[in-house]
């Protein structure tokens, strides 16, 4: 049975229709590409009194966490977008989109879906991590969009039938990958596949067989100011349009917007997003922090005989340097039993993901009063299980290891710890950056002079818990803050 909003979504589908016909017949007359689809006033109250409708839905369900924050958000209606909805951050507010085209084609469920699914991707501060990974170069568009969408539509149901799913994405890119991972897990394995799927396709010969006169309607058609079909590679276009702020005040706002739209008990999965957002307190998380720096570490240099100092090239006695294009990476743990195995094996997991792609060496330093134990790891398998000690915890050790260290000169130092150790370093770091990263059961770093960056590791599941699972414990610190499993 038809109800009333059904025929409010129809009337309203078909006078989109005819903005949109008006505007591509002036368009055609005037031969003026610029022209906009002019949307009335009428049209836009009318438009907006559907969109509170479904908003009143989203306030009265059991997550009206939503509901609260679409409430402080500007709204916008915007013909050329290849999505439903979509959000970027303006004049210090978040602003939805709609394209009438395609959101009036959905149900009230699914239009509650979409929603959803653009305040997840801003709670997860993917309009940040987007920027900076397309401006990095190293991934396309496509794969970056479909893993962020993949990791936000876990959480959702009555998505619309386009939408880019797990399952979806296992099936059309011939992927297993895992559910309820990091975004940066979902990003690599995608890169991958398409990375492939491009080698295949170069040499193959493409059908040419299209007249001139299609081809003018093909390109007219790709030029008008309305988009009426869904493109997953261009949905997220708009975040390019948001105001250019830094990382730190953005997450601030949203924080502020998470605390407003805050009226009651959110699900566990909303709760651990909100938690992991609000103890970033706009900080970089230690792991996205470390692949940073990454790229800032220069490799060794070695000597050689077969050129000449740079510095001194009239001293023959002096040997050149050639890049080794190696850099030493330490990573030390306190193995005084301030940190789980669990929460070191999944902190080396990451470090390995993100050097992977650099020449880099790592040496694991085991350490509590003294070192114990220091050995190389190429894979995850090869980290040992750590010795058993109850003793306390001092710092300089390890300083004392890598600045006497003559066969190596190593460029990094990473130190897990639960912070509790002395106040001052009896040596200073000699040459390498220093990043220290926090156990989940510490509170701060006992040192007044850390001599480098200071960051938090999130909980991780221990095993000794047996069969109790605290959904607080279920993450690994990923930067898209979406690797938390929901209760079903």
């Amino acid at each position: 049975m038809e109800t009333y909003f059904d025929k409010q979504k129809e009337e309203l589908y078909d006078r989109a229709i005819k903005l949109v016909e008006n505007a591509t017949q002036v368009r055609l007359e005037s031969e003026d590409k610029d022209i906009e689809i002019e949307v009335t006033d009428e049209f836009k109250r009318d438009f907006f009194s559907l969109v509170d409708k479904v908003n009143f839905n989203l306030m009265e369900d059991e997550e009206n966490f939503y509901g609260y924050f679409l409430f402080q958000m500007n709204r916008e209606i915007k013909f050329d977008m290849s999505s439903p909805s979509g959000v970027n951050f303006k004049g210090a507010k978040y602003v939805i989109y709609f394209n009438p085209l395609l959101f009036l084609k959905l149900d009230i469920k699914q239009m509650e879906t979409t929603i959803k699914h653009e305040i997840l991707h801003v709670i997860s501060l993917h309009l940040v991590r987007a920027k900076e990974l397309k401006d990095s170069g190293k991934y396309s568009t496509l794969a970056i969009n479909l893993a962020m969408d993949v990791v936000v539509n876990q959480y959702l149901n009555y998505l619309p039938p386009y939408s880019a799913t797990l399952e979806w994405v296992n099936v059309n890119y011939n992927l297993k990958l895992e559910p309820y991972q990091t975004f940066e897990y979902y990003l690599e394995k995608i890169q991958i596949e398409l990375d492939l799927q491009e080698e295949n396709e170069d040499g193959e010969e493409h059908d040419t067989n299209i007249s001139d006169e299609e081809d003018l309607q093909n390109n007219e058609l790709k030029n008008m100011n309305f988009k009426d079909e869904y493109n997953q590679e261009m949905t997220h276009d708009i975040w390019d349009d948001s105001d250019d702020i830094d990382e730190k005040t953005m997450s601030e706002f949203t924080q502020k917007f998470v605390s407003l739209a805050q009226k009651g008990k959110n699900p566990d999965y909303l709760e651990g997003l909100i938690s992991s957002l609000k103890s970033k307190n706009g900080e970089l998380p230690w792991n996205l922090y470390l692949k940073k720096i990454m790229g800032t570490i220069e490799a060794n240099k070695k000597k050689t005989i077969t050129r000449r100092s740079r510095r001194q090239p009239n001293r023959l006695d002096l040997r050149g340097e050639l890049r080794n294009h190696k850099a030493e990476i330490a990573v030390a743990i306190d193995i005084s039993g301030s940190i789980s195995d669990e929460e070191f094996k999944q902190a080396i997991k990451e470090v390995l993901a993100i050097v992977k792609n650099y020449n880099h060496e790592i040496t694991i330093i085991e350490c509590d009063r003294e070192i114990k134990r220091a050995y190389k790891v190429k894979k995850l398998k090869d980290v040992q299980d750590r010795i058993s000690t109850g003793g306390g915890t001092e710092f300089s050790p390890v300083f004392e290891y890598l600045n006497n260290n003559k066969i190596k000169k190593y460029n990094m130092l990473i130190y897990f710890t639960d912070g509790k150790g002395e106040t001052k370093l009896k040596v200073k770091p000699r040459g390498y950056k220093v990043l220290w990263v926090i156990s989940g059961k510490g509170d701060k770093l006992s040192l007044k002079n850390p001599y480098g960056a200071i960051k938090k590791l999130s909980k991780v599941e221990e095993k000794n818990k047996g069969n109790m699972l605290d959904l607080k414990d279920v993450m690994y610190d990923g930067y898209s803050m979406n690797n938390q499993q929901p209760i079903l």
